[in-house]
């Protein structure tokens, strides 16, 4: 029973954060560092990632809608010749009227949404409200990882939420947008690629793609740590993405090679592919980004005015634990 009951813990989201160990506390944030602490830290991951995947729980209805299973269904012709030919065909029969059918005449199917379909489109814009929130809390209780603190899951995520929560949610609506259009630019000018224009642009959205990736890494840290304006995270976000580039590029590597070992696991073992986003992968990843981002924060923003000798002077970034 008591082993039942320890392998069951990663889902007990009211279990008190252990104490802050010896180990816990990252003296140097190397590669070294992270892999001691990404194994210690591995099992509360487990249980972030279930917040992640429920707090965010508008996606499945967005995923009912577009799997279309509340569509109409009819067949439609893939020949634009077919309302002609089934026209000739109400008064004759020929073999080359058949046989221009048989070419012209493909049906395919044309599934359409119906209102429940389009019922479900509209609760899952709930994620408007939730995304930035969700990415809140889950950011501090990693940042609180990162720093070696100890956790408290449920009490620690709902903290989060609720001392930045008008800034979490613009956040999150502005994060879904640009994503949304930098990933539209791209697709729109990869087809359009050949005039001098649309392919020096179609370069310069992957450009944007990659600076806004290395953004996202920071943004949610300086909102749960920082009282600053969501124009200055955005700002500040945009230098580290370029100063913190090696520390950047190293957490790219290692969520590039967690979604490909993720690929690899779905085109072999199709269930348990499905199901890791949904158990491990997304707190993975975002504990690697944290992991880069949080020291380089740290290096830049709180250990010069931790150090000043003179404490009577207010420091320009307020440090809301």
């Amino acid at each position: 029973m008591k082993n039942q009951k320890k392998k069951f813990n990663i889902f007990d989201m009211n279990r008190d954060g252990k104490g802050v160990k010896k180990e816990d506390v990252i003296t140097t944030p190397d590669l070294k560092g992270f892999f001691s602490s990404y194994k210690r830290k591995f099992g509360r991951l487990l249980s972030v990632n279930i917040l992640m995947v429920l707090g965010n729980f508008p996606f499945i209805f967005a995923v009912i809608a577009f799997a279309g299973y509340f569509n109409h269904v009819s067949t439609t012709a893939t020949s634009h010749i077919f309302p002609l030919l089934h026209g000739i065909g109400l008064h004759e029969n020929s073999p080359v009227l058949a046989a221009l059918n048989g070419i012209f005449g493909i049906q395919v199917e044309l599934s359409v949404f119906s209102l429940t379909s389009y019922i479900f489109l509209g609760l899952s814009s709930l994620i408007l409200f939730t995304f930035g929130p969700v990415n809140v809390g889950t950011t501090y209780i990693l940042r609180n990882m990162v720093k070696g603190e100890p956790v408290f899951l449920w009490s620690d995520f709902w903290y989060a939420i609720k001392r930045n929560i008008k800034q979490g949610i613009i956040m999150g609506f502005l994060d879904l947008l640009f994503m949304a259009v930098i990933a539209y630019d791209i697709v729109f000018f990869y087809y359009n690629i050949g005039p001098a224009f649309f392919n020096i642009m179609y370069y310069v959205s992957l450009a944007l793609a990659v600076i806004y990736f290395f953004m996202r890494f920071y943004i949610y840290i300086m909102i749960v740590t920082f009282d600053l304006s969501l124009f200055k995270i955005i700002k500040n976000a945009f230098i580290f993405s370029i100063i913190g580039f090696k520390r950047n590029i190293m957490a790219a590597i290692g969520i590039g090679i967690l979604m490909y070992i993720n690929y690899l696991i779905l085109l072999y073992v199709m269930p348990v592919g499905i199901m890791l986003p949904f158990v491990l992968t997304l707190s993975n990843g975002a504990f690697m980004s944290c992991y880069a981002a949080y020291f380089k924060i740290k290096e830049i923003m709180i250990d010069p005015y931790q150090s000043e000798a003179e404490p009577e002077v207010k420091p320009v970034f307020t440090d809301r634990g």
